[in-house]
Parts: structure tokens; C-alpha cells; sequence
């Protein structure tokens, strides 16, 4: 079992999606709080960022959510997190992020959430970020990423074992297991990336 005190969750900032998508976040933010696991994220106010943040709050959680000072003084930031740290850039707040987590689990999102995820992705490929990373794949909202990440695999844009860098869940409850259980990355497979 994998030690995890803190999760980075990152989604989307959307109101206009499906309810399908807010209740696997509320659902994952219950779960976090239930089990005393940190939320980090983005500390957006809106969409998946905010359902997720509530959620974990009103389970007895924390929350710890990061972003930078342009987002705060155009008033988009959550501001009855557990903590709020403000930071420069999308480079710092995204690097901090994952240094305070203890694994990664990407709920659905657009491009802001996509390019996050990708980018962990990498940095586990390079061996800068070896702990778990879980695709929370509600509905098949994933299924033409993780094709896409197939597609690179098959014709060796990327070694086969790097198609172990992340997991899949169907539900909040699984990504939650597999936070716990998925083997560790084992950082000399780096020397190997094909990027």
C-alpha cells in the first residue's frame, strides 16, 4: 500500500457540463475528506475545481489549493479553502502542486486540465514524478486521449513500458484504490524515454 496524505486533482473550471461530471467530483472530494487525504488543486471557484474542493471540505478534509496572483485579482479563486497559496506563474503553480502530492488523479477537463495531465505524464517518463497517476475516466470522457496515448505506444513514440505511467478508473471509489496499490514508478525506465 502506498502511503498517500495528499492527492492533486486536477479538472475542470467549466459550469455547463453534464451533472454526470460534478457528481464523480463531489463523489472524489467526499472520499478525500473521508480518508484524511489532502485536495490539492488549482483553487479555482467554478466547475469540477470548486465541486471537488466543497466536497472534501464538507467530509471534514483539507484543502490545499494553489494559483497565481493575475487568477486572484480577476476574482476566480476559492476563498474558503483550507489554505490558498498564491504563486507568480502556471509553470510555478502547476510545479508546486505536484511537489506537495502524493499522487495525481485527473477528473475531466479542457485544455488546462489536459495539458496538466500530459504534463505529469512526461515528467513521470523523465523520472522528475514518480508517484501514482490515475485517468478518472467517467463516461468515456478520456477514451480518444488514451487511444491517442496507445497510437504513440504502437508506433514507438514511447517505450511500452511507459504505457504504465498512468491507470485507469472507471470511479472515484477505483482511482482511490489505485492511488493506494499501483507500484511505484520505477525511475530508471527514464533512461529509456523516447520523447
Amino acid at each position: 500500500m502506498n502511503k498517500i496524505n495528499s492527492v492533486c486533482v486536477y479538472s475542470a473550471s467549466s459550469t455547463k457540463i453534464a451533472p454526470a461530471y460534478f457528481e464523480a467530483a463531489r463523489e472524489l472530494g467526499a472520499l478525500l475528506g473521508q480518508k484524511h487525504i489532502r485536495l490539492i488543486n488549482g483553487a479555482g471557484n467554478m466547475g469540477l475545481m470548486a465541486a471537488v474542493a466543497d466536497a472534501a471540505l464538507q467530509a471534514g478534509g483539507e484543502v490545499t489549493g494553489v494559483i497565481p496572483r493575475f487568477m486572484v485579482e480577476q476574482g476566480w479563486h476559492h476563498t474558503g479553502l483550507t489554505r490558498l497559496i498564491e504563486v507568480e506563474s502556471m509553470h510555478e503553480r502547476k510545479k508546486l502542486m505536484a511537489d506537495r502530492s502524493d499522487a495525481v488523479i485527473a477528473l475531466p477537463g479542457g485544455c488546462g486540465t489536459l495539458e496538466e495531465l500530459l504534463e505529469i505524464i512526461t515528467w513521470k517518463q523523465l523520472g522528475l514524478y514518480l508517484n501514482p497517476i490515475v485517468i478518472l475516466n467517467i463516461g468515456g470522457y478520456f477514451d480518444p486521449l488514451l487511444a491517442m496515448l496507445r497510437k504513440a505506444v504502437e508506433e514507438n513514440f514511447m517505450r511500452m513500458q511507459h504505457g504504465t505511467i498512468w491507470h485507469v478508473a472507471q470511479t472515484p471509489q477505483e482511482a482511490v484504490e489505485l492511488i493506494h496499490t499501483v507500484p511505484l514508478w520505477d525511475a530508471s525506465i527514464r533512461k529509456f524515454a523516447a520523447i
